[in-house]
């Protein structure tokens, strides 16, 4: 039995029998009951995660990974693949988008090549996982084998596994990777299931005849990819890119050491969704940070019936979501904490 078998098998739901408690709490704490809104079911869905209705507070880590897509030669994307490497050289060097936000956020943000198809040589800090040089082309043939999908897989499961026994309590989700908006939208209507043109945005920002060409791509790699289409795996390695695959273990790894996934955007959404198919349980260890720009995430929250923390109208990916919304669940987990009740206070309750 290899890693991902165990780790599947290993995965248990969370203890719901801990949310009366929690809730109990949250109704002693000096305001009236459920003035707090959704940060209120953040802290208490985090109790539920970690197992107490004590719930600690420690380090934060965003994971973006970064894989090139052979279906980029598709013209799909309104950028050349080179600007993966450049992006990647970019957050190294703390300049993109999502090191500010980390910084922000007070998390550790680690960039893993798992399939850049550059050598990258002399980038310091860069975590070398690389599986090859990007997927091939999916509208010719499948991205992965299986053995390459698994292998993306259980790198996230060994990164989320050693965060945990390094005391990250939060754990962010991020990806680079030049035309990989192609391969989630044909995730998203394979494991949904759902129609290519509800699901299927703009990504970088082509144009309508670039939309066109698009969806006829990822048409053409479902009908050619179709007898692989059989089980989550399959379909994850037939459609899918390392990096989503690199984000589904990290989603594995983290719910079988009961830490939160913080789940970026568009890209990300499809590897949480590759590892909730894999595994229905881990649906209940990851709060979704955003709502995307991106045409058909708002397909994906609804027919996953879900709900984002924040719209703020942003479409960048990187883990830039799971920087912002890691903010927000520490407040709530700080509301739960550190809040006075009503007894300590000294105040009437009703």
């Amino acid at each position: 039995m290899n890693k991902l078998d165990r780790t599947l098998q290993s995965i248990e739901p969370i203890d719901r029998s801990l949310e009366p408690a929690a809730r109990a709490h949250l109704d002693q704490l000096t305001k009236p009951p459920k003035s707090l809104g959704r940060l209120e079911d953040l802290a208490a869905l985090y109790c539920l995660i970690t197992g107490t209705p004590k719930p600690k507070l420690g380090r934060k880590k965003i994971f973006t990974f970064a894989g090139d897509h052979g279906v980029a030669e598709e013209g799909v994307s309104a950028y050349p693949k080179e600007v993966t490497p450049q992006m990647v050289r970019n957050m190294l060097a703390g300049g993109a988008a999502v090191n500010v936000l980390a910084r922000h956020a007070g998390a550790e943000l680690c960039v893993i090549d798992i399939g850049v198809a550059d050598p990258l040589p002399d980038a310091p800090g860069l975590i070398r996982r690389k599986i090859k040089s990007g997927t091939d082309n999916i509208a010719i043939g499948p991205a992965m084998s299986l053995e390459e999908t698994t292998q993306a897989i259980e790198i996230g499961i060994d990164l989320a596994r050693s965060a945990a026994e390094e005391g990250v309590t939060l754990i962010g989700t991020g990806e680079m990777g030049i035309a990989n908006t192609t391969p989630s939208s044909a995730l998203f209507a394979a494991l949904l299931p759902c129609p290519v043109e509800d699901i299927t945005g703009r990504g970088t920002g082509i144009d309508d005849a670039g939309l066109i060409k698009k969806v006829e791509v990822i048409k053409r790699a479902l009908k050619i990819n179709q007898d692989k289409l059989t089980d989550p795996l399959n379909t994850l390695a037939a459609l899918g890119g390392l990096e989503i695959a690199g984000i589904c273990g990290l989603c594995l790894g983290a719910a079988l050491a009961r830490v939160p996934v913080v789940v970026d955007g568009f890209i990300s959404s499809a590897g949480a969704l590759a590892a909730c198919r894999l595994c229905s349980p881990v649906k209940d260890y990851l709060f979704f940070s955003h709502l995307s720009e991106e045409a058909g995430h708002s397909t994906f929250f609804r027919l996953f019936k879900v709900e984002p923390i924040l719209d703020l109208k942003m479409r960048l990916g990187e883990g830039t979501g799971a920087a912002l919304a890691m903010t927000i669940i520490e407040a709530a987990v700080k509301i739960y904490n550190e809040m006075a009740t009503f007894a300590s206070a000294g105040v009437s309750d009703k």
